[in-house]
């Protein structure tokens, strides 16, 4: 006891210690604490303060978040294929682009900015989360899932107490009692049938209601001997042994369920694309190419150039050159007509569709012209307005009246023609037609830019130039942009020079200089036209430049293009 007695002091120590930091620490926690409190909290030891907290790993929330996405936001739409690729996925670019992708190819109208399907999905996944959840998600459950899948059916013959029940004949007739059942009835489902029957049972009267493939899971008394007799139990014709002689439902005989075994299956590969992800719709045309370009192609060409029209738009003339004896013709009334339908789609990098075309074209020939006619080529052309950003074209060609299809696609870079402080130009186009449009055409018709009919002589896809004969007419078109101005006359000075070179031997053939001066009221935009003499030059390949030099700002550009004369 004395030794104890010699320690005391230093318990009380310890035990007034204790109580001062229990003081100070409310005192830090209520604000309405004494001011008699506070120097406890200032004489803390400085060991005894709360840690920080820890700084949260964004990598691993942004991993969680990927792996939420795949798990809980889109487990039943999501095919294996996809999920496989998903899986293999490194960085988190790749992971953002791919759910892009995959809203995307499951929008009914790309061509819009709502996604209708994105939008119903989430709606489903909230309305199951409300009203399907049994101790876990409502999603999660097979009720939840088929909602999410296919909305909500047509008719729900619910039962959500159980109870009393007068079994259908197809079920073995006679009366029961059962747990709490649902019958959900769809008119049709697409890659399912029509009149589908699901059936989901509370089975643990827990409301947590499975999908059976089992119409007899419901019957409470289906374990009880002599219990709910069926129609046949009940004259002694059957028993209730010869139930659980079927592979999967266990219902008793009736003449009104005879082939139950094959019945089960059919039930078995409903229940499987019921479940099933939903398949991703084909976007014609372009499904349908994939697999008949290789069978039977149609060739054709086309050229792409970009004309300026405001600061953030950029005029985009697709043309396209069809031989016409690849067309298939047809006699309608005297006629032959050969029919062709034409689809175009813009992408971004994302996949995203920023245009998208189809229209048919009619060429109508007299029966006594065509063997003339099918010597030459159908033009058509198609005025796209683009931001100025990179895309990929895709372009598909179907014969109507034959089985020809061509397909034909490349990426495209839109320029920018924005800067102001910089000297550049539209395209340069080598045209067989260069002349005023007509009123009507001027802002909508076909190969029309500005006031004039602008008609591109395409060449070929394996590189080869427009070709031009020695008794047609070469034409010139090509917009300058950006010209600066003199401040005293608010006009530009520059010089424009036309050279048409032999490719061959290099030798200039062709030199024509012309200033700003003398082509009239000229501002920082300048359009030219020119037309060639190209009769006195021999057969060859041959390249055409314009170079023009801002004598004010000391620019030059010099676009050029190749042509051949046969």
């Amino acid at each position: 006891m004395a030794s104890l007695r010699a320690y005391l002091p230093y318990f009380l120590a310890l035990v007034m210690s204790h109580i001062g930091f229990d003081i100070a620490m409310q005192a830090a926690q209520d604000p309405g604490t004494s001011a008699t409190a506070q120097p406890a909290q200032q004489e803390q030891d400085p060991l005894q303060r709360p840690r920080p907290a820890k700084k949260r790993d964004k990598k691993k929330d942004e991993s969680a978040a990927y792996k939420r996405w795949i798990e809980q936001e889109v487990p039943w739409i999501i095919t294996p294929e996809e999920r496989s690729a998903f899986m293999k996925l490194t960085n988190n670019a790749e992971r953002d682009r791919f759910i892009e992708i995959f809203w995307q190819h499951r929008d009914p109208t790309p061509d819009t900015e709502e996604n209708e399907y994105k939008d119903s999905y989430f709606r489903r996944l909230a309305y199951a989360n409300d009203h399907f959840a049994a101790g876990i998600p409502g999603w999660k459950t097979d009720r939840g899932h088929v909602y999410i899948l296919h909305g909500a059916p047509d008719s729900i013959d619910a039962h959500p107490a159980g109870g009393p029940y007068q079994r259908p004949m197809e079920e073995g007739g006679g009366e029961t009692q059962t747990h709490p059942f649902e019958i959900w009835r769809y008119r049709n489902l697409d890659g399912v049938g029509q009149e589908v029957e699901l059936e989901f049972v509370d089975s643990c009267d827990c409301g947590d209601y499975h999908l059976t493939l089992n119409r007899a899971e419901k019957d409470a008394l289906l374990n009880v001997p002599g219990a709910g007799p069926t129609l046949l139990e009940s004259l002694g014709m059957s028993t209730k042994v010869q139930r659980f002689s079927s592979s999967i439902e266990t219902l008793g005989p009736s003449p009104f369920n005879q082939g139950l075994q094959s019945k089960e299956f059919d039930r078995m590969e409903t229940m499987a694309r019921v479940l099933a992800p939903p398949p991703i719709r084909s976007r014609e045309p372009f499904e349908y190419v994939k697999s008949t370009i290789r069978y039977n192609i149609l060739p054709f060409d086309y050229q792409v150039d970009f004309v300026k029209a405001s600061a953030d738009l950029v005029l985009t003339p697709v043309t396209i050159k069809i031989p016409n004896r690849n067309i298939t013709f047809v006699n309608k009334d005297g006629v032959q007509r050969g029919s062709l339908s034409i689809y175009g789609r813009v992408t971004n990098l994302t996949g995203k569709i920023i245009q998208s075309f189809e229209d048919p074209v009619r060429v109508d020939v007299p029966a006594d012209l065509l063997e003339k006619v099918v010597e030459r080529v159908s033009l058509y052309q198609k005025v796209l307005p683009l931001p100025p950003g990179q895309y990929r074209l895709d372009l598909i060609i179907k014969d109507v009246n034959g089985t020809k299809a061509g397909y034909a696609g490349q990426r495209m870079d839109v320029p920018d023609f924005s800067a102001a402080d910089k000297l550049t130009s539209s395209s340069l186009i080598l045209a067989d037609v260069l002349e005023p449009a007509s009123r009507t055409q001027v802002g909508s018709g076909a190969f029309v830019l500005g006031p004039t009919r602008v008609r591109p002589r395409v060449g070929s896809s394996d590189g080869k130039p427009a070709t031009f004969k020695a008794n047609e007419q070469v034409n010139l078109w090509m917009q300058v942009y950006h010209l600066s101005l003199d401040p005293a006359t608010e006009k530009p000075s520059a010089t424009v020079q036309f050279k048409v070179i032999d490719n061959s031997s290099g030798h200039v053939l062709i030199d024509d200089r012309q200033a700003t001066e003398e082509m009239g009221n000229i501002k920082e935009q300048l359009t030219l036209e020119k037309k060639l003499p190209i009769g006195k030059l021999p057969p060859g390949s041959y390249q055409v430049s314009i170079t023009v030099s801002d004598r004010i700002s000391g620019a030059t550009i010099s676009p050029s293009a190749k042509f051949i004369v046969e």
